[in-house]
């Protein structure tokens, strides 16, 4: 049930996605099953509800609710949301929780987070209208009483005490599966001497955000600020899948790796001709559906990346053979993998997203060799702790959330690791979790060999707005006041980015890169307009850092929300946990913005109809690369920020921007088409990889 045509949406919606597409966990039953069951809703109420599925949740669900862009509203993939594990385990920290979900808890989710962004544009009645034709199409009978939004049986009718036998065979997910023993590679690249010094590398980006400092500075100058604007289109790859597309390609070797939400393609970076392609078939739900990827890592001749049923998987990156794949992330729990994840020696690092299904989130070390774990930490432990000043819970609800879900860093004369913690959960009634609400909305700084601590900064105490901390790159040093700064660049969906000192801690300055307003007042149950809103400032892409023009160039989205917040937040076990509602302004925008690294002066700006969540990259030779919902490849003059070449791609641009050298020859690679349906405005085009370069 989601508005795709004209409205964009982000993190957020991906969970609100696959809370409704849990739905299906009452899936079509035989005849028999129907016998002694009361009817639900009356066949007027279907009918009116068809109509309003039709007008606002096909588009993406499909008229037949099989699925489209959108996951499918029935079938036995989804049955799974809707069971809990374990019969036996009380879900931690809810007392008098009952783990089974109700048909009632299902209409709440709707309800609460339908249509996407907009929930109160729809009325009680029409919400109660389309529950009763889900119902009436998974085999729900209609009768004479009409259906309310407070009917008992509603409370009563526990989803999965139905007959289900698709799963009725169903085995569990494996903990480890072993690839073919000679698909182990043997002497392959990179190294860790290259990946070390991947931050002076032109001819290969190795790692999301180019090299361990996430720079996406190239020191190339091949395409330069003076010939710019004779770039052509080189080569195109249609992906030919549906699932959205926000990739970070890799580059190594001529070889470039991109994903999508099960494959995993190499292609040759001159051509766009396939190499290999390996698609992962899930072995347990997926939280959020088939939702995206953001891409892999590399070492040694193996791909590593994450899966959204919470696999770690190593594939050869020669062949596209599996290695192996463990399961170290509960996606039960909400626990899901979309960031790409980053290889330090034998270490594998990755974190789950989740925050919105009240996980207790962890940033993990998993060995190259097999994925076994080496250290885990927890970036939210006061949620199970009693007592706690820093969460503080005085009606004992669930706490939760410090999810990872966007790129890391490292410092690698420190050996430490730089992870962005996402928002507390339940995510808006700040005043049901009093305290500062610990790593939540924070930059932590861990040893990357141990786990260990060694800082933390928050940057939102008690977060009331779903303000997640997404961004701790680039990692850099600068001339301040005549001394040398050894820094680090953070930024997040509240729109300032601020710049740290790795040193003393200290904030050099705080710097709005969108639209502020009524940031302080309180979320009131009467609704406050604020800016950013849960989709605003900046989201899975971040900023660049030009040591040549000493600037940070970085993207944001500028869209204001209405929150809403409610007395009581509702816990149902793996689903969207947001504590109150929120309600998306009729228009948005978004900037690229550069700023001065020593200061954090506004240098210049450039508006964008459509909020920017492409990457943004810059180079050596004067420009700074990025992308627009309106589907424009970007090239803009490094210094002055003027427009130096544009070319419309087909699709809105929401994933990676890199650059490298192969023969001498430069290539710009650009992601477009499908980033999400709610990031689309009129046309979604096709997931496709686009190289360019000069004639």
């Amino acid at each position: 049930m989601s508005r795709c045509v004209g409205r964009a949406a982000g993190a957020l919606m991906v969970f609100v996605w696959a809370l409704l597409t849990s739905v299906c966990a009452f899936s079509q039953m035989p005849s028999e099953t129907q016998k002694g069951r009361p009817a639900l809703y009356t066949a007027s109420q279907a009918d009116a509800g068809k109509k309003l599925y039709s007008s606002h949740c096909a588009a993406c669900h499909g008229e037949d609710l099989t699925g489209s862009t959108a996951p499918a509203l029935a079938g036995p993939k989804f049955v799974e949301r809707w069971t809990p594990p374990n019969p036996a385990v009380s879900p931690g920290g809810v007392p008098n929780k009952p783990l089974n979900p109700s048909l009632d808890d299902v209409l709440f989710v709707i309800q609460t987070t339908m249509p996407l962004g907009a929930p109160k544009s729809l009325s009680s009645e029409e919400h109660i209208d389309v529950f009763a034709y889900l119902l009436q199409q998974n085999g729900y009978l209609a009768g004479n009483t009409a259906l309310r939004a407070d009917s008992p049986q509603l409370r009563t009718a526990s989803v999965q005490s139905h007959p289900l036998n698709a799963n009725a065979n169903a085995k569990p997910a494996p903990a480890f599966i072993p690839g073919d023993a000679e698909s182990v590679p043997v002497g392959q690249g990179p190294t860790q001497a290259e990946l070390s010094a991947g931050q002076q590398s032109g001819q290969d980006w190795l790692y999301h955000t180019h090299d361990y400092s996430g720079s996406r500075f190239v020191p190339l100058d091949q395409i330069n600020s003076s010939n710019a604007k004779q770039l052509q289109a080189a080569c195109a790859f249609q992906v030919g899948e549906v699932s959205n597309f926000q990739t970070g390609p890799i580059v190594y070797q001529g070889t470039m790796y991109v994903t999508t939400a099960h494959s995993t393609i190499a292609l040759d970076a001159t051509n766009c001709r396939t190499k290999w392609r390996s698609t992962w078939e899930p072995k347990d739900q997926e939280p959020w559906g088939a939702w995206n990827n953001r891409g892999v890592a590399i070492k040694d001749g193996r791909v590593v990346r994450g899966t959204l049923d919470g696999y770690l998987l190593e594939l050869n990156a020669q062949t596209g053979a599996l290695i192996w794949a463990r399961k170290v992330a509960n996606p039960a729990a909400g626990e899901t993998f979309t960031m790409a994840p980053l290889i330090y020696n034998d270490l594998i690092l990755i974190g789950p997203a989740g925050s919105e299904n009240a996980i207790s989130g962890w940033i993990g070390a998993f060995r190259l060799a097999d994925g076994s774990e080496v250290w885990r930490f927890k970036t939210v432990p006061g949620v199970e702790a009693t007592n706690s000043e820093s969460w503080k819970n005085p009606t004992r609800i669930k706490l939760g959330g410090g999810a990872v879900w966007t790129p890391l860093s490292l410092d690698l004369a420190k050996s430490e690791l730089y992870v962005a913690v996402t928002n507390p959960a339940p995510d808006l009634p700040a005043g049901l979790r009093p305290g500062d609400n610990r790593y939540s909305d924070s930059i932590i700084a861990l040893d990357v060999r141990t786990g260990k601590l060694n800082w933390y900064k928050q940057t939102i105490a008690n977060d009331s707005h779903d303000w997640d901390l997404t961004q701790v790159s680039p990692v850099f040093s600068t001339q301040v006041n005549g001394h040398k700064r050894d820094l680090v660049a953070t930024v997040g969906k509240d729109g300032i980015l601020r710049t740290i000192d790795r040193n003393s801690h200290e904030a050099l300055y705080e710097t709005p890169i969108t639209t502020l307003e009524n940031v302080e007042k309180p979320v009131t149950p009467e609704g406050v307009l604020v800016c950013p809103g849960v989709l605003g400032g900046v989201e899975w892409n971040g900023p660049a850092y030009n040591p040549t023009t000493n600037l940070i160039y970085v993207g944001a989205v500028d869209w204001c929300y209405t929150f809403y917040s409610v007395e009581a937040a509702r816990f149902i076990p793996g689903k969207l946990y947001m504590g109150g509602s929120v309600q998306e302004s009729d228009s948005s925008q978004g900037w690229i913005t550069a700023v001065d690294a020593a200061t954090g002066k506004i240098r210049w700006q450039y508006r964008s109809p459509r909020p920017v969540v492409a990457a943004v990259t810059t180079t050596a030779g004067g420009v700074v690369l990025s992308g627009e919902l309106t589907g424009d490849f970007v090239v803009f003059d490094a210094q002055s920020g003027d427009v130096l070449y544009r070319f419309n791609t087909g699709g809105p641009i929401g994933g990676g921007i890199v650059s490298y050298e192969i023969k001498g020859k430069q290539y710009v690679a650009v992601t477009s088409g499908r980033p999400s349906p709610f990031w689309v405005d009129k046309n979604s085009g096709s997931p496709t990889v686009f190289l360019f370069a000069l004639p």
